[in-house]
């Protein structure tokens, strides 16, 4: 046992993460009242994980998840596929008008002084009708599976998401996976499926399986109803306020070992100051902090989440783990789209002091 978690030391699956696949239209620096064009991103903050640990770490992934058998779906599963993820469908029939879909997220990447604005197209979303049920999990499982995850936006999609997140948590601990949840608390999903009251007493129930949590203190307090620090941080870059909480985390949640966050100073949209934090099992490990040019700031928080994530499984030291999350992050958003075009090579070299020189 290490970092107090008995992670498998083998199986047919290193990760395998559950939630909704989307696409992201994103139309760059150009607003899209503005737009004549787009790039598509396939995404979805519990998939961009186990894409992340696939294609940039090597490790054996899974996704499961809803698809729906339309063209649409056909570019996400070809992604899916060249990421190297194996998935694990429950396929739906698209009626040719209405759906079900796959649902649209729409992102701008802002410049300088302007925000990015995101908004979503989720009406008659094909993941927010899955149900307990509706996945094999001891076939999915069978070989083994040495890790599971899932997050808060499947979590909010609907009445259902949540059972079936509990139902595969429960099944993954059976098959002795260690198992983490990204709170990812999204206001604008959660105020149309119940609002924060129903947004805490759900994650509360989950939280109650999960070993591994990520979020920062925004979604500690939104999420789980953890009180904010008495004394606020010096700075976004501090974690002193994040680790003032973590007392009141496993107080209420006892059997979570590990409490993960990213810390980030806005200066503009194209500047951000970036840093990393964990909690692991009573010790405190913080990243370095460096100065990152963003090309495109959505996916950092899942490209931490999958190099921290591959430290662990990988036998890392917990101050390693961290430096690990923090530097494949940081390369995150040097790319356009949500998930990685790093190597494990350059994850590595610049966790351990690398520069920007070029590489002859």
């Amino acid at each position: 046992m290490k970092y107090g978690l008995n992670i498998p030391p083998s199986g047919a699956l290193d990760f395998v993460s559950l939630g909704a696949l989307v696409h992201r239209l994103d139309p760059g620096i150009v607003p899209f009242r503005k737009a004549t064009e787009c790039q598509i991103h396939v995404s979805g903050g519990e998939f961009n994980v186990a894409a992340n640990l696939a294609d940039c770490f090597r490790l054996r992934t899974g996704i499961v998840s809803a698809m729906v058998d339309y063209p649409i779906g056909d570019l996400i599963a070809e992604r899916v596929r060249a990421l190297g993820v194996q998935p694990f469908y429950k396929h739906f029939r698209h009626d040719g008008v209405h759906g079900p879909n796959m649902a649209t997220v729409y992102s701008d990447r802002g410049h300088g002084v302007r925000a990015p604005v995101v908004f979503y197209n989720r009406c008659h979303e094909a993941a927010a009708q899955l149900k307990p049920g509706d996945f094999p999990w001891l076939d999915i499982f069978a070989g083994g599976v040495r890790w599971f995850h899932s997050g808060g936006i499947f979590a909010a999609l609907s009445p259902t998401t949540a059972e079936v997140i509990i139902e595969g948590m429960e099944a993954a601990k059976a098959a002795g996976a260690v198992v983490s949840f990204d709170l990812n608390y999204r206001a604008k999903l959660w105020n149309i499926s119940g609002g924060h009251d129903r947004a805490v007493a759900v994650l509360q129930r989950i939280v109650q399986h999960v070993d591994v949590l990520v979020g920062n203190e925004e979604d500690l307090q939104l999420g789980l109803g953890v009180s904010g620090p008495e004394t606020a941080a010096k700075s976004k870059l501090d974690p002193s306020a994040f680790l003032a909480m973590i007392g009141q985390v496993v107080e209420k949640f006892p059997q979570i070992k590990i409490v993960a966050t990213t810390l980030r100073e806005v200066h503009s949209t194209t500047r951000h100051r970036w840093g990393a934090v964990a909690w692991v099992n009573g010790q405190t490990c913080v990243s370095p902090t460096c100065e990152l040019d963003v090309l495109d700031r959505v996916g950092g928080g899942d490209g931490y989440a999958a190099g921290f994530f591959y430290g662990l499984l990988t036998g890392e030291s917990p101050e390693d783990a961290v430096k690990l999350g923090w530097a494949h992050g940081a390369l995150l958003t040097t790319f356009p789209g949500d998930t990685t075009m790093a190597t494990v090579e350059q994850v590595r070299a610049f966790a351990q002091g690398g520069s920007a020189r070029i590489q002859r």
